[in-house]
């Protein structure tokens, strides 16, 4: 028989101690501590593993399974590896469902075997979306459930190849009183499906939702639990999509794959600087085109700034895909380098796309567009790279070459580049490549 015990779990952060406290000791929050009881069970290994010797242990490599869907597979590392655990996190209505129901489709008609378990939506609602999508399952399963000892019964038996569960926050245990989506529910949910993962060698994809701040709803600790996670960003009302991976046991964390919310559903971007540059208006002053490196994937991206002069005493700064106290540093070496006198300017920046740059590779355009907007001089036809030392240097940035070669490739003609990279730098006449050394030089020859 299975005993009843209590505990308080912090709401914030998932601290789990056995008496209350008015502060949660992990994150610090006032009165976050809530009670919760649980069934204590004593758990069992069924895995029947004994300690050995690494030169012992045999393998086989195995190989991934890919879903058709090049973007995705990309950030997988390749392509989903079996057994392993996935969570896709994003807000809601950004199309995570539409994504995890194209992939079931794209498998399933390779002959593998997917089990997708909807626990927000019933099957006929799931179905009209399939319809809408154009996928024709021949061993596509389709389950409207919320009890986990359900799902995992469906697993053993079908044993799939992956299994979708959309979403965690909608699944119990009924074993535990808390609600569906609370922190003890999430995490017990998510370690069963660890298990039956690991057991069985299926890859178990999870959706979650993600709170306002942008973190995944639940503990911190689910994202420890499992072996990947991801990433849906984007604007609901535009069109792009990025997934993004912040966590990969299997492959690199820096790699995005980049796709176009239509009718028909998501489309994967083959060009993704041709995309991202689309409707830029050239000979613009406030404007800079800088490459930027997701990964190993070089993006053409546009930044845009826009100064005017001030009505208050304190000026306001604004930022939109890039981070607001760079570019506070940036206007400081601004004035003190160049002697402009941008305190009584509002200064506003944007990256065009709604991409997020965080690489310092970015931030001679930045300063480039902020100069150009000031002196409503449009700046040249050329890709500015460079990160600004707080002495005005311009300072060597990473994969140089593959930024020049997107470059030439989307058919620019021109690109700054610091000084010291030239030397490392080997590549084709197609493409003029300029060396700058510091600050002012490189923007009188990106305002000439």
């Amino acid at each position: 028989m299975l005993k009843t015990k209590k505990k308080y779990v912090c709401q914030q952060c998932g601290f789990e101690s056995v008496k209350w406290m008015g502060k949660c000791p992990e994150c610090e929050s006032w009165n976050s501590l809530v009670e919760e009881l649980f069934f204590e069970e004593k758990r069992i290994s069924t895995l029947n593993n004994k300690p050995r010797l690494l030169s012992e242990i045999q393998y086989s490599e195995e190989e991934r399974i890919k879903t058709k869907l090049e973007e995705l597979d990309r950030v997988l590392g390749g392509g989903i590896v079996p057994g392993s655990l996935v969570l896709l996190g994003g807000d809601p209505g950004i199309g995570k469902s539409t994504l995890m129901l194209q992939m079931a489709g794209k498998l399933s008609a390779i002959e593998k075997v997917v089990l997708y378990v909807t626990g927000e939506e019933s099957e006929k609602q799931v179905k009209l979306r399939a319809e809408r999508l154009g996928i024709v399952e021949s061993r596509l399963y389709l389950a409207a459930e919320n009890n986990i000892e359900v799902v995992e019964s469906y697993v053993r038996e079908l044993l799939p190849h992956v299994v979708i569960l959309d979403s965690v926050q909608t699944v119990y245990l009924p074993a535990l009183e808390s609600p569906p989506g609370s922190i003890s529910q999430v995490r017990e949910v998510t370690h069963r499906l660890l298990k039956i993962s690991k057991e069985t060698g299926t890859a178990v994809f999870i959706v979650g939702h993600v709170t306002k701040d942008g973190s995944l709803a639940g503990p911190r600790t689910l994202e420890h639990m499992v072996d990947c996670v991801l990433y849906f960003e984007g604007e609901r009302y535009q069109s792009y999509r990025v997934v993004r991976a912040v966590k990969n046991r299997f492959g690199s964390t820096n790699e995005i794959g980049i796709f176009e919310m239509k009718e028909a559903g998501l489309i994967e971007v083959k060009t993704p600087s041709k995309f991202l540059l689309m409707g830029r208006k050239k000979a613009a002053p406030g404007s800079a085109v800088v490459c930027t490196m997701e990964g190993t994937r070089p993006l053409l991206v546009e930044v845009q700034a826009l100064t005017c002069p001030t009505g208050f005493n304190l000026p306001r700064r604004q930022t939109s895909g890039i981070d607001y106290n760079r570019a506070v540093l940036l206007i400081a070496v601004l004035e003190k380098k160049l002697g402009l006198n941008l305190t009584h300017e509002d200064v506003y920046i944007n990256v065009a796309g709604g991409i997020k740059l965080s690489e310092p590779a970015v931030d001679l355009a930045v300063a480039t567009a902020i100069v150009s907007s000031f002196k409503n001089r449009p700046a040249r036809e050329a890709v500015i790279i460079g990160e600004v030392g707080l002495g005005g240097e311009i300072r060597s940035v990473s994969y140089v070459e593959k930024r020049v070669n997107e470059a030439a490739k989307l058919g620019f003609k021109e690109v700054i580049i610091p000084f010291d990279n030239i030397k490392d730098l080997k590549t084709g006449g197609s493409i003029e490549v300029v060396g700058v050394r510091e600050l002012k030089e490189a923007i009188d020859l990106a305002l000439d």
